[in-house]
């Protein structure tokens, strides 16, 4: 069976449709919104049961807010979020509680996600007691046990503190409180960025055994392009707000359409000298997302601009990758033709 059909067969679990998420920024003595930063705009994506959607970009490109707008940690303005066949957009917050457990979210940082004053056990508890998982205090115990185990956490140390371990231990301990509730997808934001190399690869490893044994999806943000070839089944690639590209993981790495895809993937160290000098030239600074350029939003600092990019936003078209967000994709575009009949 090829893998095409395989995919057809999976059922997705998430599917996202044009997410908005903008903040205000105020000004004056009323502080009325002046401007509005851009921070989300009109992304779409879906993940299969089972498999890791990598959501990738440089820094302030909206990956982070794409990850807490899903879980309503911020408002979205528009949209559709519809896990598990449920748009999570459209229930009102008392709703989301029961949702909630089976959609998690684990943090860049551990220490400012766990409370300082609180012991390992009563922190992987916490997510039981208060979805009602376990009997008793007994039971909730002997699972905190079973999860620090699985995470590679001695059971014995639960009595600690979470300053009394390392930063690899503290992000385990992270994924275990997140596993205490049984769910069904994990968002896991910059999870492995803030940690050493070879702890990074463990971290790694567990969360792909996990997934394996357990059935997870995941999303994964990140700006780390080994990681995403590692871990992940899917990538999308962020700019100012937008996907711009996203396909098969492998597919996207061995021929990646758009040109910002290109930028950082031909930015990635490579001891090969074919592919430094075939590196693309990326011009500039990111525009701001409270005044994003018209037309493409990385026509200003794109090697292959032309003047449609200028004035006309483009669609997401069909490559044979995937999707991307770029008129060189466009099969009624005669510069496309252009360049691939070159």
């Amino acid at each position: 069976m090829s893998a095409a059909a395989t995919r057809a067969d999976v059922a997705p679990i998430l599917q996202v449709e044009g997410l908005r998420t903008w903040f205000p920024v105020r000004a004056g003595v009323l502080q009325r919104p002046a401007a509005w930063v851009r921070a989300v705009d009109d992304v779409s994506f879906e993940i299969e049961s089972g498999r890791t959607l990598a959501l990738v970009g440089e820094s302030g490109c909206g990956k982070t807010t794409v990850g807490r707008s899903l879980l309503r940690l911020v408002e979205p303005q528009a949209g559709r979020v519809v896990f598990e066949g449920q748009d999570l957009l459209a229930l009102p917050r008392a709703a989301l509680r029961p949702l909630r457990r089976r959609l998690q979210i684990v943090f860049q940082d551990p220490m400012a996600s766990l409370d300082p004053r609180m012991r390992v056990r009563d922190l992987v508890a916490e997510g039981m007691q208060v979805h009602g998982i376990g009997a008793d205090e007994t039971e909730r115990t002997e699972r905190v046990a079973q999860l620090l185990a699985r995470v590679q956490i001695d059971a014995r140390h639960m009595a600690r503190y979470a300053h009394e371990f390392s930063g690899g231990q503290r992000q385990r301990i992270c994924i275990a409180r997140a596993l205490a509730v049984e769910p069904r997808l994990l968002v896991c934001d910059e999870a492995t960025s803030a940690l050493d190399v070879s702890i990074q690869s463990q971290v790694l490893n567990l969360l792909r055994d996990l997934q394996q044994e357990l059935g997870l999806t995941y999303l994964f943000i990140t700006h780390d392009l080994g990681v995403v070839r590692y871990l992940a089944d899917r990538v999308a690639v962020m700019y100012l707000g937008q996907i711009v590209e996203q396909g098969e993981t492998e597919e996207l790495f061995r021929a990646p359409q758009h040109p910002y895809t290109q930028a950082l993937l031909a930015a990635v160290p490579s001891l090969d000298p074919a592919r430094r000098s075939a590196a693309a030239v990326v011009r500039g600074d990111v525009p701001s997302p409270a005044a994003p350029p018209p037309g493409c939003r990385f026509h200003t600092r794109c090697p292959r601009v032309f003047d449609r990019c200028r004035v006309e936003p483009p669609a997401a078209f069909a490559t044979p990758t995937g999707e991307s967000r770029c008129f060189l994709s466009d099969p009624t575009e005669p510069r496309a033709r252009q360049e691939r009949a070159s």
